[in-house]
């Protein structure tokens, strides 16, 4: 049997162990460096003038686009709210002509119950004032036919509109002349438009002397006399009544038009039924006249505007003692 050498097998052995002791403080050392990893600063950058005012720019740049965004955002929100006005304006509007179509509808209701009435009164009427009132389409020509004369005081409440001053002034000049003969001598009278304004303001409140030099003034006057009228009679009757209506006089007023353009005959005739009462006799403190003057016609007879007048006078006058007459024609 061979011997082996002992001297080689330790020194074999102990080179093993020099060689596991370096690959285990190797492995230490791996794991050391891994568990705790080297932090790293990061460099504190450095701004210079440059930048700065880069940044500055940036930044006077970024609130000026703000302020933009903030002024249309209230431009929005002013034209939200101006939207929203309208809207209300709009539906307030609606209502408002909704209510007109009621009201016209509820007018013409009451004015064919009016002429219904008013052709039952007619009727009854006695041949005296049948006499009295007369055909309602007089001709032209003719003086105040069925216009009763026995007042003391008159009134006269003229329609001075465009389409009277075009096509009719010359024929209101005719019959306020006709008007004024028929009366020979009264107390006192007085000239006012459809609004109420005098044609002498000196005279406001009172009468005119009755003078045929004063007449002739009048006439005069009456043939540039164009003040402000809204087509419609009833500013001046009313204002007329309350201004002269006395229960020891006899007063009556003459209108001459050819339109009405107020919303309601029915309240029209309620206001001057309250403000022109009757006495015991059944006299009212005013006697109203009207003369119609066939201007707003057409190919199918009168316009809506001439019937409503002619309606509305008719009334009046049956109301206080006068009389309607409606001309046929004008010169």
């Amino acid at each position: 049997m061979k011997r082996r050498n002992r001297n080689i097998e330790q020194s074999s052995l102990s080179f093993l162990d020099a060689i596991s002791c370096g690959f285990g403080a190797i492995i230490i050392l791996v794991v050391i460096t891994k568990s705790a990893p080297p932090s790293i600063e990061e460099p504190t950058p450095v701004v210079n003038a440059a930048q700065a005012q880069q940044l500055s720019l940036l930044a006077q740049q970024t609130a000026g686009e703000r302020e933009a965004v903030e002024a249309e955002l209230a431009a929005a929100e002013a034209t939200k709210a101006a939207a929203a006005e309208e809207l209300a304006s709009l539906r307030v509007s609606a209502d408002s002509e909704a209510q007109k179509v009621v009201e016209t509808e509820r007018d013409t209701v009451v004015t064919t119950t009016l002429e219904r009435q008013l052709a039952a009164a007619r009727q009854t009427l006695t041949e005296e004032m049948r006499r009295l009132q007369g055909s309602t389409r007089a001709r032209p020509d003719a003086p105040v036919a069925g216009i009763p004369v026995d007042s003391e005081y008159v009134i006269f409440v003229i329609d001075t509109s465009g389409s009277m001053q075009q096509l009719a002034w010359r024929s209101v000049q005719q019959k306020m002349n006709e008007a004024l003969d028929a009366y020979p001598q009264i107390k006192g009278f007085q000239v006012m438009s459809d609004m109420g304004e005098y044609m002498f303001s000196s005279y406001r409140g009172d009468w005119i002397p009755d003078t045929p030099a004063r007449r002739r003034t009048v006439l005069q006057r009456l043939v540039n006399w164009a003040p402000f009228s809204n087509s419609s009679p009833v500013e001046g009757i009313t204002a007329a009544i309350r201004t002269y209506a006395r229960t020891d006089r006899k007063i009556s007023i003459y209108v001459f038009g050819d339109d009405f353009t107020g919303r309601s005959i029915n309240d029209v005739v309620l206001t001057v039924r309250r403000i022109n009462p009757k006495d015991r006799s059944g006299r009212a403190s005013v006697r109203i006249h009207g003369i119609g003057f066939p201007v707003l016609m057409n190919n199918r007879g009168a316009a809506d505007g001439a019937l409503r007048f002619a309606n509305l006078m008719r009334v009046l006058a049956e109301e206080s003692g006068g009389a309607f007459i409606g001309l046929e024609e004008t010169r």
